[in-house]
């Protein structure tokens, strides 16, 4: 089968193993990037568009597809879910349709979804200026959670403690997601919903990360993990022990939730990645994207569940039901990170061969390449990579991520850029 990938604006080499994986189940895929690099894909299945404009991604991928005759149309990026949608709709191949990738890509859309639908949800508030973030705090009681509306990677989402607090994280907020969509890049011309900021109350409880499937009636948690960083006042979301923790009864509300969420949100055939948190015992829905999990998810939920999303991705692209089951665990348990250092540009990440040939080590991928830009928080969230380790308990798993952790240097090309060089910059 022939499969069409599209990115509007290439995520430096982010997704190109996805690519490559997803050929090892015997398809061919062939990738459109609307701005990209050159060397990205093999060049006879690869194409720039020299344009991140929807009309210019669509008139691109017809002209191929009246070339190749695509069998599905597919995307593991969060920013290029409405585009996916799109060209998916234009090409007469199967898909999620428009307001369910626009409902999945706007957190304000997504929340007046769940509302309507009645699905378990934080109290939340649409804010353009600061005296209606500081109202909206005040109501809801502090702390609380200032997030983008069309966001990812945690970028620029705050948890906030006080009015004075709020004055300044809302300003750092503001200012950056104007900078926000050179780096998400969905595609132009498309009307994605407000461009705003969230006041949401903050859930109390832990929280758990789903790679699921919802086809037709059901809903399906192919794996769940639970997220097990040691928070602050930036959500790095970089530390995950799978398998969950959750009890039976625990993950039948779950499932309840995520099921009652997914519907509302116009999800009947997709894939799904969902984070879900408890707040006083009760599961709410933080958010559904209609993509696969990053920080490795995809590997974690292969490994501990037996779920493979990167498959069923492309199953769904086909219009064809994925293998999936409800969750059930392996037995086998991991921990996994985000790498993440310091803000400045990458001259060199070293990782020494104890870690790279360890048996120990299920998932090693450095995503920096020379010359990248970290950003961290206030201005950014970039990661330099993924590390992971299995073992027979939680506790073996952990201590040898953080050791082998310990044991990875990187390097700057310059000396380490301050925050405000970063943005100046952008």
């Amino acid at each position: 089968m022939k499969l069409l990938a599209i990115e509007p604006q290439q995520y430096m080499h982010y997704y190109q193993a996805r690519y490559q994986r997803a050929e090892t189940y015997g398809h061919v895929v062939y990738v459109l990037n609307g701005i990209g690099t050159t060397d990205f894909w093999p060049e006879d299945r690869y194409r720039l568009v020299g344009s991140k404009d929807i009309g210019d991604i669509i008139a691109e991928a017809r002209r191929w597809h009246a070339e190749e005759h695509f069998d599905g149309v597919i995307t593991y990026a969060e920013f290029a879910v409405t585009a996916v949608a799109a060209v998916a709709e234009a090409l007469g191949l199967p898909g999620i349709d428009a307001q369910a990738a626009v409902q999945s890509r706007n957190k304000y859309l997504m929340r007046q979804a769940y509302e309507r639908g009645g699905a378990p949800i934080p109290s939340y508030r649409y804010v353009a200026e600061l005296p209606e973030a500081l109202a909206a705090a005040e109501e809801f009681g502090y702390p609380v959670i200032l997030k983008p509306t069309l966001g990812a990677a945690s970028y620029y989402v705050f948890k906030v403690h006080s009015a004075q607090e709020m004055t300044e994280r809302f300003t750092q907020a503001q200012e950056g997601i104007a900078h926000l969509g050179d780096l998400l890049a969905d595609a132009d011309g498309m009307d994605l919903g407000p461009n705003g900021l969230l006041v949401e109350s903050f859930l109390n409880g832990k929280e758990y990360l789903i790679e699921g499937v919802a086809w037709d009636d059901e809903v399906y948690l192919g794996s769940v993990v639970d997220r097990i960083t040691q928070e602050g006042d930036n959500f790095d979301d970089d530390v995950h022990h799978a398998p969950t923790t959750l009890g039976a009864e625990d993950l039948a509300k779950v499932h309840r939730a995520v099921t009652v969420a997914a519907h509302a949100q116009g999800l009947r055939r997709s894939i799904m990645h969902a984070e879900v948190r408890f707040h006083n015992g009760e599961p709410h829905l933080l958010e559904i994207a209609a993509r696969v999990g990053g920080g490795g998810l995809e590997t974690i939920a292969q490994l501990t569940a037996d779920h493979d999303p990167i498959e069923a991705t492309v199953d769904i692209g086909l219009g064809r039901k994925p293998k999936v089951r409800h969750f059930q665990p392996t037995g086998t348990h991991i921990t996994a990170m985000c790498l993440i250092s310091e803000a400045g540009y990458v001259d060199e990440v070293i990782v020494p061969d104890e870690v790279k040939n360890s048996d120990k080590v299920f998932l090693l991928k450095i995503t920096a390449k020379p010359g990248d830009k970290i950003k961290r928080p206030p201005d950014g969230n970039t990661i330099i990579g993924f590390l992971g380790a299995k073992g027979d308990s939680f506790e073996e798993a952990f201590n040898t991520m953080n050791d082998f952790a310990s044991k990875i240097q990187v390097t700057f090309r310059t000396p380490v850029a301050s925050h405000s060089e970063l943005l100046e910059h952008a």
